[in-house]
């Protein structure tokens, strides 16, 4: 009998020994997947407070909140319709505004997104942004959107920067468009595009693709 109570008692230490164990694995694990999370490269734009979106004019009011993807055809729809309009809200300072660059499509949109947010630390974001929509490849994911094409759309959106490419062909910012997924699903948003004034949505159905009426509900919502 007293053996068995040994074996029980070497048996409850092991299994002790083994949940301590486990724990600390856990503990490490967590530890090193903060301390991943929190050496991302950040582009200079970019505010964590606003989900980690590139943001412009971040102390004025009103705010514009834009939830994109560079590959999404309805993306470029409402670009080309309500681009220049945004850009000159921009420009002017007339509001906040941060781009939610998502990349759930596919591979080349998490390329584009960085390579966007290396246009934005060179200063070229609404021109690197405008020429990805205007040269948008027809086929999602079709292996277009390469890193010397990306480089030569920024010097096409003026990039003399010679970080630029560097920040491109090293994928500086690929880690950080993760930040932007996890932030959009935690807000649910579940589309592209998706716009939010001073943080109510603007209704999808009516006021994206008729410029009108996406320029009314700006101004309804503060934009002069």
């Amino acid at each position: 009998m007293a053996q068995k109570s040994g074996g029980d008692k070497a048996t409850r230490i092991l299994v002790i020994g083994m949940v301590v164990f486990v724990v600390l694995v856990g503990v490490v694990f967590s530890v090193v997947s903060a301390n991943s999370r929190n050496h991302v490269a950040i582009p200079s734009a970019v505010s964590k407070a606003d989900g980690y979106g590139i943001v412009f004019n971040g102390a004025k009011k009103p705010v514009i909140d834009v939830w994109e993807d560079f590959q999404c055809p309805i993306c470029q729809r409402f670009e080309a319709l309500n681009g220049n309009y945004m850009n000159s809200i921009v420009r002017a300072g007339k509001a906040k505004v941060v781009y939610h660059t998502m990349s759930f499509i596919g591979a080349e949109s998490v390329t584009s997104a960085a390579a966007a947010a290396c246009a934005a630390d060179s200063g070229k974001f609404l021109e690197f942004h405008t020429a990805l929509y205007q040269n948008q490849p027809a086929t999602e994911n079709s292996g277009t959107w390469t890193n010397p094409l990306l480089i030569v759309l920024g010097g096409a959106s003026g990039i003399a920067d010679k970080n630029f490419a560097s920040c491109v062909n090293s994928g500086k910012y690929i880690n950080w468009t993760k930040n932007i997924e996890t932030d959009a699903a935690k807000k649910n948003i579940t589309a592209t595009p998706t716009i939010f004034v001073n943080g109510k949505e603007l209704d999808r159905a009516t006021q994206y693709m008729d410029a009108a009426a996406f320029k009314a509900a700006l101004v309804a919502g503060g934009i002069a």
